[in-house]
């Protein structure tokens, strides 16, 4: 299984994620115990399977 590492501002924000969705205000992502987190105000900008990076930026300054 690929679990990712969610990168945020250069900061490692959360690890072990298998799950991750998208919506207009945010982007919830579930590590593999089933906990979930939110980030709002934030977008999916990059996935990166052979690095196990998923990154995020915000969508407000």
């Amino acid at each position: 299984m690929c679990e990712f590492n969610v990168i945020l501002n250069g900061k490692n924000v959360a690890k072990d994620i298998v799950y991750a969705k998208a919506d207009t205000t945010a982007v919830t992502v579930k590590d593999a115990l089933g906990q979930s987190k939110q980030f709002k105000n934030c977008k999916i900008v990059e996935v990166d399977v052979n690095s196990t990076r998923l990154v995020l930026s915000n969508t407000k300054p």
